[in-house]
């Protein structure tokens, strides 16, 4: 997809000096710009290449001043990494900009379908199920049955959304991700066996909620697992049934949260991290990577290891601990010294 000079100043309200009418179909970085490319000059440490660059376009500050001519042309704005940023999601909505029904498809005739979807091929929708206004399906995604999906949300190749389950306005879902799968219950038997326990309750995503690939959201057993407005999940993260996790929390991947936990809100939980079940976790937490949460924490706590403990704490323990050798040895050492003593006075 082409778009020229003036199409872009447009959009980011610049000043176009040289060529209006050149044309550009892809991004690059500045120092490795080649012709028919967009970049962007923000942080001056790069400012030589500039003046080197194959770029047809280059977005700078209305501020800068050339040392030099360059080749490309330039469009000047009041800030040249915000308008990058700007042009990133443009170019972004444009490109995901996909309408229409492909066959072929599934779609149940007791579905409702909004205006301007995408319904990508092999994509099954089930019986009761609503799909928004303006939501974008992907290729073999799956819809199962008396699921809500909201407007505007886009849902990527392969993902699941089980039946049930409602999802909010403005969502991603990315490939392979699951949303409302049964939760891992089972009651051990006399024989010690397991009985599984039915799952019946729902997974309830909010609006401008962001999924990572293969992430799995499990079913309530009762009620629903719910995901507050703009919480975004990594890849590779698991919850699990009847959580909650509370709005504008970010969860990095490979994270694993346990039954009917409670999260806040404004929350930063890192990679790796483990939470146990049954705790509730304060607004404004911070969770370092590859920590293990055995514990409820109030709000506006940092903590890091395993167990987690106060992130401060955490470091001055961690000071004795990388030193546990050496010390073991003074230890060692100072018991020779005492027998020694000891020796000499009987």
């Amino acid at each position: 997809m082409n778009f020229t000079a003036k199409q872009i100043a447009e959009v980011l309200n610049g000043e176009i000096v040289g060529d209006s009418t050149i044309e550009v179909n892809k991004l690059s970085k500045i120092e490795e710009g080649t012709i028919g490319s967009l970049t962007f000059l923000s942080n001056l440490k790069y400012k030589n290449f500039l003046y080197t660059t194959n770029a047809s376009i280059v977005i700078i500050n209305k501020d800068y001043e050339l040392e030099k001519e360059v080749s490309c042309t330039l469009i000047r704005v009041d800030d040249a990494y915000k308008s990058f940023a700007t042009l990133l999601q443009f170019y972004n909505k444009v490109k995901l900009n996909k309408s229409g029904i492909e066959e072929p498809n599934y779609i149940d005739k007791t579905a409702k379908i909004g205006e301007n979807v995408y319904i990508g091929a092999f994509v099954y929708i089930g019986k009761n199920a609503i799909i928004g206004d303006n939501v974008k399906l992907y290729p073999h995604t799956f819809i199962g049955d008396n699921v809500e999906i909201k407007s505007d949300t886009l849902v990527f190749s392969g993902a699941k959304i089980y039946s049930e389950s409602v999802i909010g306005s403005n969502c991603t879902i990315h490939s392979s991700a699951v949303i409302g799968s049964d939760g891992f219950g089972f009651a051990p038997t006399e024989t010690g066996s397991y009985d599984k326990i039915p799952q019946i309750g729902n997974v309830v995503l909010e609006d401008f909620v962001d999924i990572g690939a293969c992430t799995t959201i499990d079913r309530a057993t009762l009620g629903s697992t719910i995901i507050r407005k703009g919480v975004k999940l990594d890849n590779h993260i698991q919850i699990a049934h009847n959580v909650e996790i509370g709005e504008n929390t970010v969860i990095a991947a490979s994270t694993g949260i346990a039954g009917s936990t409670k999260i806040g809100k404004n929350c930063m939980i890192g990679g790796q991290v483990g939470i146990v079940g049954h705790i509730t976790i304060g607004n404004n937490v911070k969770i370092q990577a590859q920590s293990g949460v055995t514990r409820s924490l109030d709000d506006n706590e940092k903590i890091q290891g395993t167990p987690a403990i106060e992130y401060n704490n955490y470091y001055k323990s961690y000071a004795y601990f990388k030193n546990l050798p050496s010390l073991a040895n003074q230890v060692k050492n100072l018991q020779n010294d005492i027998l020694i003593l000891k020796e000499k006075h009987e």
